[in-house]
């Protein structure tokens, strides 16, 4: 049987559920910064000497936003993350160690104007720490699962249906 204790680690229950809460928005407010090409979002999930290392990226969180969604702005049309489990472990009352799984879908466009898809499975690895009250990404590592690469093949007719606009 599951305790509260060993599912809340060193938190009372309502501190560990307002802290899951944040993180968990945090979790989405990158996901919506990178669909959106919002720099700023994605910066705002990490601290400001939070580091990424999406594998041909390691630096900065604010580094990585920056140049993500300007390789995003040039290269694709439009971009959906979405998470499923994440698994939240409190190590301490000021930090935790989240695993989420990620599925992402690039729409990217070619020179010749044709379209494709890739389509990505994976895994973030993030050190969340609770600073003056703010819960953010202090370390974040993305672990490849597997990638798929689609040409696309439009259901629908052009103009029925387009893309949100990004901010």
């Amino acid at each position: 049987m599951v305790s509260p204790a060993s599912v809340n680690g060193p938190l009372d229950p309502v501190a560990a559920i307002a802290a899951e809460r944040a993180i968990r928005r945090c979790l989405l407010d990158y996901c919506r910064g990178i669909d959106r090409c919002d720099a700023d979002l994605v910066a705002s999930v990490y601290h400001p000497d939070g580091t990424d290392d999406h594998g041909s990226f390691k630096g900065l969180g604010v580094d990585f936003a920056r140049m993500a969604t300007t390789v995003l702005r040039q290269h694709a049309v439009a971009t959906t993350h979405f998470l499923g489990n994440a698994f939240i472990d409190f190590t301490s009352s000021t930090t935790a160690e989240v695993e989420s799984q990620v599925l992402a879908w690039h729409r990217v466009h070619n020179e010749d104007g044709s379209e494709y898809l890739e389509q990505f499975g994976g895994r973030y690895f993030d050190r969340f720490e609770c600073r003056d009250g703010d819960w953010r990404i202090a370390h974040r590592a993305l672990t490849h699962d597997w990638d798929l690469k689609e040409t696309i093949d439009p259901a629908f007719p052009p103009g029925r249906f387009e893309p949100s606009p990004r901010s």
